[in-house]
């Protein structure tokens, strides 16, 4: 009979600890990719519960919220007391339409039966980074006036110099010749052309105030509207 050799003995204990460090790698990066998303993910993520009506059972409140879902650009799933829905393309007249696609889930509480809800907004996402990108121009606008402001100081420089007398004139006691006054409209000539940083701060402000009050506002809305649909007769 052939004899085992040590090493092949410990070869199947050796996988087994392998598989179970993978495991243990993956849960942990799984673990951490939620808590990333969970430290970002109310930028663009709405979530809230509602306790349903006394007595509603979940069936019946999962019919209620159904023609919410059963609008053009939008397709869903029901699973027993879930229901996933995503949208492409939604028309204007929807209720939800700004979000893109979510999660709804009937649950046991202390107080009773509750509908979670989780919903995922691209626009809401977009309006959070619109202010950044305006900034930055704001920003590139503010180094590239700095790098033409050299060569136009040195400009002024030059034109700064007295100009000219004629010696006569200078003989005879005559002032210096005065160098033309530049108007209002020269100014503003001079002005013109020079990038700005002011349009970038106006259009991240006024990014940054819709994200502000649509983050708000489409999260009681939305909670509104279901609280609507669940008491409906």
């Amino acid at each position: 009979m052939e004899l085992l050799r040590p090493h092949s003995l410990g070869l199947p204990f050796r996988h087994a600890q392998a598989d179970a460090a993978q495991g243990d790698i993956e849960k942990a990066r799984s673990k951490g990719d939620r808590a990333g998303l969970r430290f970002i993910g109310w930028i663009w993520h709405i979530s809230g519960d509602l306790p349903l009506a006394p007595e509603q059972s979940s069936d019946e409140a999962m019919d209620k919220l159904i023609p919410l879902f059963r609008q053009p650009g939008t397709s869903y799933e029901r699973t027993g007391d879930m229901l996933t829905f995503r949208k492409k393309d939604p028309a204007a007249q929807d209720k939800m339409s700004v979000f893109d696609d979510g999660i709804l889930r009937i649950e046991e509480a202390v107080t009773g039966p509750v509908l979670r809800y989780h919903l995922t907004s691209r626009i809401l996402l977009l309006c959070f980074l619109a202010p950044l990108l305006f900034l930055s121009f704001a920003g590139l606008a503010i180094v590239t006036g700095k790098f033409e402001k050299a060569p136009t100081e040195g400009t002024k420089k030059t034109k700064d110099k007295v100009l000219p007398q004629n010696p006569i004139d200078k003989f005879l006691g005559a002032p210096a010749p005065e160098k033309p006054k530049k108007d209002g409209k020269d100014k503003s000539e001079d002005d013109d052309g020079k990038p700005s940083p002011t349009p970038g701060y106006v259009f991240a402000g006024i990014f940054a105030s819709l994200y502000f009050v649509g983050r708000i506002l489409e999260s009681r809305l939305i909670k509104a509207l279901f609280k609507k649909k669940l008491l409906e007769s």
